[in-house]
């Protein structure tokens, strides 16, 4: 199969031009169903008659459907996303990418998504649905799930399924909240993964960053013990990954504790912990929930992450992190490549 790829980007390489120009227009529709046909230009970047063009084609493929609020795709285009998704892998060549990378972050597994979240929004999307779909694909009856927050851990449990009954599964937050955005707090994550399982959920109404007297006197509460010992005993994690300068503000660090940080050599952070560029943690923000020492003995860490920018950042947190799974976009893997290649 390899070398018929091979093949056909040397004599036909104008063919999986237009195979990812149509897999691209499908993605994009289904992200954004029901869509009309110029704002699906405008979203493309592509004359409304290459869209016209391309829409007809779909529907004689009965890949779409055209109704009055506009463009959907129907089931058999769905299948053709995720079998096409995989082949566009195999043409670039990003198994093997993933393979690389994962040898040298020294983790569990590495799965790439066609595309750039920067140049292509629908790629977040697709980055979410991928998450999702592989943590369904580990989560049994007595999985007890933590999320992190984050507007990247939002797209992955919208791609969720609903159509699950894990009624013995428990979710939890993995940390207490950051005071920004209801929609993308933990808690708010928690309650809609469980949902969305059919499975039951336990909050955890407590802010990060409490002072350590504070702390250790909200650690005391029987109710706060009784959902610790659930985040504690959490098997699956699916967190994001940030970087260390942006982290340090949305944490509420001050100026002279950023600024120290950074000076530590810190570029990345999950869970409230900062890592360097050697993936050692250098520093630790007080807070209610998961510990490094939890982490360490979870069997099913997901990370999932997107962005240049953040490739510093995703080394850092994953290296040598060996019972963790990176999910990442195109775009952002081959940032991740090079720096390691920095690395040596």
């Amino acid at each position: 199969m390899h070398e018929i790829l091979k093949l056909q980007k040397k004599i036909v390489p104008e063919l999986m031009d237009l195979l990812e120009k149509r897999y691209n227009i499908l993605r994009t529709i289904y992200y954004n169903q029901p869509i009309g046909r110029r704002i699906l230009a405008n979203k493309l970047e592509i004359g409304e008659r290459v869209v016209r063009t391309e829409i007809n084609f779909l529907k004689k493929q009965s890949l779409i459907n055209i109704g009055t609020p506009g463009m959907s795709v129907t089931y058999e285009g769905e299948e053709i996303i995720d079998k096409l998704k995989n082949f566009i892998r195999q043409f670039k060549g990003l198994n093997e990418i993933e393979i690389q990378i994962k040898e040298k972050l020294n983790i569990k597994k590495v799965i790439i998504v066609p595309g750039s979240v920067e140049d292509d929004k629908t790629v977040m999307n697709e980055l979410g649905r991928t998450a999702a779909k592989y943590v369904e694909s580990i989560i049994n009856d007595e999985s007890i799930i933590a999320i992190t927050g984050g507007t990247t851990m939002k797209k992955v449990i919208d791609n969720f399924d609903d159509n699950y009954n894990f009624s013995h599964v428990v979710v939890v937050p993995a940390r207490g909240g950051m005071a920004r955005k209801v929609e993308t707090e933990a808690n708010t994550l928690a309650a809609n993964l469980a949902n969305k399982l059919g499975a039951t959920y336990r909050l955890l109404h407590v802010p990060d960053n409490l002072s350590n007297e504070a702390l250790s006197a909200i650690l005391n509460e029987k109710g706060i013990k009784d959902i610790m010992d659930v985040i504690h005993s959490a098997n699956i994690i699916v967190y994001g990954v940030g970087r260390a300068d942006d982290m340090s503000r949305r944490r509420g660090l001050s100026k002279e504790e950023t600024s120290r940080l950074l000076e530590q050599g810190s570029v990345g952070e999950a869970f409230g912990y900062f890592f360097d560029g050697n993936g050692n943690v250098v520093y630790s923000t007080p807070s209610v929930g998961l510990k490094i020492e939890d982490i360490n003995n979870v069997d099913n860490l997901v990370a999932v992450a997107g962005k240049k920018s953040k490739a510093e950042a995703i080394v850092a947190t994953q290296m040598n992190n060996e019972k963790s799974v990176l999910i990442t976009d195109e775009g952002t893997a081959m940032e991740i490549v090079r720096v390691l290649s920095e690395i040596g």
